[in-house]
């Protein structure tokens, strides 16, 4: 999620369980109502997949690794897929008809930071990647990507001893001209730091500092948008395991460049006539969203998401037991927006877990995840909802209607 205006690379607390063995990709069934049994969502390789995300850097700019990962994943569960230039992914998972076919959506991107000087104090100047408050970039331990290596640092404010500065260190502003990159290496000037082969224009990722508690809770940077990715792995693996198929060809798609807007804007394929964006809520004071159960989001700052398939998402999660809410989102947008701005002729939803201090020190709890997980299938094995999308253009007839009564 980057919100308006537009504008990691440590350890785990604790270890999630070893990756399962290979399956191969089976013959998938297709859904038989009733007789099909409910899914059995893995939460072992949930937390797994996304330990190994919040574990490979992935700041916009700086995503092949993270690319690599999910590549490698998909190539595990025996799923096809493609890659744009750039690194954007989709999978193709068949469905019993072509179309209209669907896309489901996360990215792999994250917030970050970017040199902007290299200061005569051998310190760095940083400006932000994607759209975060240097309050939280504050005391930050990072890694510098540069053609010297890699090295690491912490991002500190400008008056950072309380012994030499006293209450000068709380007056100071808080913004990113207030903050430098103390690299851990022996440079004390801009030539020293040159030296090093760090420059102006060196990728930073931030420490993500994941943990995984006993309580059901994840605390760590970045989950915005890796949770939603490890979720979206989630509900593939039950589907290849399980054999299930869905109703019509379903796209999987990972995004390299939401944080900075762009996002879903040249990885959808013609086909596809509905696209559902899993990404994180915001559970704050004046939110209604959750850090349990699916928050279905109804708009956010582009305007409404789409009355028809909203409202059949929040119709699937009454009808399968999940615990949801709905919410709207003032200073946000996530990959609907650039697909739809991209040119996109397609229906759109936004289906979140709430997370607490987004963008900041995040926090969800694994049970929103396993409920999106269930969500999504529930979703592509449903009924398509309107025939006629399968035509890009067509007449009124097979047209939806709004009560205005």
């Amino acid at each position: 999620m980057n919100p308006s205006p537009r504008l990691n690379v440590s350890s785990t607390c604790c270890s999630p369980p070893p990756r399962p063995a290979h399956r191969a990709a089976p013959s998938r069934r297709a859904p038989e109502g009733d007789n099909l049994p409910d899914p059995v969502i893995d939460h072992a390789y949930l937390k797994a997949r996304l330990a190994d995300l919040l574990n490979t850097p992935s700041p916009t700019g700086y995503t092949d690794e993270a690319v690599r990962l999910l590549c490698r994943e998909l190539e595990r569960l025996g799923l096809d897929y493609e890659m744009t230039r750039r690194g954007a992914i989709r999978a193709r998972l068949p469905g019993r008809d072509a179309t209209p076919a669907r896309a489901v959506v996360a990215h792999v991107d994250t917030l970050g930071a970017q040199v902007k000087q290299v200061k005569a104090n051998g310190r760095l100047e940083v400006v932000p990647i994607g759209h975060w408050s240097s309050r939280f970039a504050e005391g930050a331990r990072c890694t510098i990507f540069s053609e010297g290596g890699a090295w690491r640092g912490t991002i500190l404010p400008l008056k950072a001893s309380g012994h030499t500065f006293n209450t000068e260190i709380d007056s100071q502003p808080v913004n990113w001209r207030n903050v430098e990159l103390r690299i851990d290496a022996v440079t004390h000037d801009r030539d020293g730091t040159l030296k090093l082969g760090v420059d102006i224009g060196d990728i930073v990722a931030i420490d993500p500092q994941p943990e995984f508690l006993d309580t059901g809770y994840i605390v760590s940077r970045h989950l915005d948008d890796k949770a939603g990715v490890a979720v979206l792995l989630a509900a593939l693996e039950c589907l290849v395991r399980e054999e299930r198929m869905p109703t019509v060809d379903t796209w999987w798609l990972f995004t390299i460049a939401e944080e900075v807007g762009l996002g879903a804007s040249s990885v959808l394929v013609p086909d596809v006539a509905a696209m559902v964006t899993v990404d994180n809520g915001t559970t704050a004071p004046g939110q209604n969203s959750s850090e349990f159960g699916v928050t279905i989001a109804m708009a956010d700052q582009t305007g409404p998401f789409d009355w028809h398939l909203s409202r059949k998402l929040a119709q699937l999660a009454r009808d399968h037991g999940i615990a949801h809410q709905k919410d709207v989102f003032r200073y946000y947008r996530s990959d609907s927006a650039s697909a739809l701005e991209s040119g996109a002729d397609i229906r759109t939803a936004l289906l979140a877990f709430g997370i607490d201090a987004s963008h900041g020190y995040e926090r969800i709890h694994e049970s929103a995840l396993s409920d999106l997980a269930h969500l999504l299938i529930a979703y592509v094995e449903s009924d398509v909802e309107i025939s006629r999308d399968a035509r890009p253009m067509s007449s009124v007839k097979g047209f939806t209607h709004q009560p205005l009564s």
